[in-house]
């Protein structure tokens, strides 16, 4: 994503993309988990790097946005990530939670503007980010946020389509929550949909028992 963002070429974007798509759907594959939207502006940050498309705000908005929209043309379906943003951190989020220490108006001036552009283009997925944003929720991480995940995502920006976790066996959520539990917050934050990626079957099956309890006991609705 980086050479895209250095070429600053929409249509090589798009020719990207395109060509993605058609490389998916050849085996098969309806959903990609991109484009990053995260913004590049800590250049310590050692998770986002070379997937970020540049460290500009409205550049990484108007190319992000070609590549939703070449992708979705090529019937697959677009994924940004990750809000609220995970650009401007300098710790990786597999390994522990990161912190993002922006005001709101900053955070909706700069980081939010690439979400805006994707939810425009009327990207089909967005994924949330395991980090800590003080300004927003002093406690939970933003995946298991409703301030972040329903009351900005869905509510402030007005997005419609599916929403879904980062993989919650990352440490910067697994370290302070087991995963059933954490998924079950995850759905009543807003989220529409859980990732749990390892491939351990035991776990994903009391993640799925946890998600059942939660609806049987009224801790999330059906």
């Amino acid at each position: 994503m980086a050479v895209l963002g250095r070429s600053g070429d929409p249509a090589l974007a798009s020719r990207f993309a395109a060509a993605l798509a058609a490389e998916l759907k050849a085996v098969g594959i309806t959903l990609d988990y991109a484009p990053v939207l995260d913004i590049h502006t800590n250049p310590k940050n050692p998770v986002i790097g070379d997937r970020a498309l540049a460290e500009r705000a409205d550049d990484v908005a108007r190319l992000g946005r070609v590549i939703i929209k070449a992708l979705q043309e090529s019937g697959v379906a677009a994924c940004g990530k990750h809000f609220p943003g995970h650009g401007d951190t300098s710790t990786d989020s597999h390994f522990e939670l990161p912190l993002v220490e922006h005001p709101p108006d900053r955070l909706r001036a700069i980081e939010f503007e690439p979400f805006r552009a994707a939810i425009a283009e009327r990207v089909a997925f967005i994924m949330t980010a395991h980090v800590l944003v003080p300004s927003l929720d002093e406690h939970r991480p933003s995946t298991l946020s409703p301030k972040v995940v329903q009351a900005l995502l869905r509510d402030e920006l007005g997005f419609e389509g599916v929403i879904l976790s980062d993989d919650l066996e990352m440490k910067a959520v697994s370290a302070r929550y087991p995963v059933p539990e954490a998924a079950v917050e995850a759905i009543r934050a807003g989220c529409d949909g859980i990732l749990v990626c390892s491939g351990d079957v035991d776990l994903q099956a009391r993640t799925l028992e946890a998600l059942v309890k939660a609806v049987e006991s009224g801790a999330i609705t059906p």
